[in-house]
């Protein structure tokens, strides 16, 4: 196939940048099924962790996959957000269990960060809510 003024290597970025925004939507479509699913369900917060840390472990899985088969890969962005929203013990599971993503530069930063944040979140609404059972039976 012959190029016409760099054409073909314009019509490849373009198709990989639709194939990154198709995975993209497919991941954040299932992400957000996940949040309205575990709101009508009761203990919402315990199903929402136990959503997004299966998707998380999933996602990794299918990433090393995708790595290995040569196919279009989950961006680090994707799997960066997914442990942000409280999937990042799946995602500590998922890169021992797949050895994926343990080694990489600078994920590995930003991952720790990311579960650092969900942390001290968590620690703060632990308190809070202790701080205010402690003001309301006063």
């Amino acid at each position: 196939m012959r190029c016409i003024a760099g054409l073909c290597f314009v019509a490849d970025l373009w198709i990989r940048k639709t194939d990154n925004m198709r995975i993209n939507q497919l991941c954040y479509s299932l992400l957000v099924l996940s949040l309205i699913a575990s709101y009508y369900i009761f203990h919402s917060f315990w199903v929402w962790l136990l959503l997004a840390n299966t998707l998380t472990v999933l996602l990794y899985g299918a990433d090393k996959y995708a790595a290995r088969s040569g196919w279009q890969r989950v961006p680090e962005k994707t799997l960066l957000l997914f442990g942000l929203v409280g999937g990042w013990p799946g995602g500590v599971i998922a890169q021992q269990l797949f050895r994926h993503k343990t080694q990489k530069q600078p994920f590995k930063t930003w991952f720790a960060l990311s579960v650092i944040v969900n942390v001290v979140v968590l620690v703060g609404l632990l308190y809070q809510s202790e701080w205010l059972e402690q003001i309301t039976t006063l």
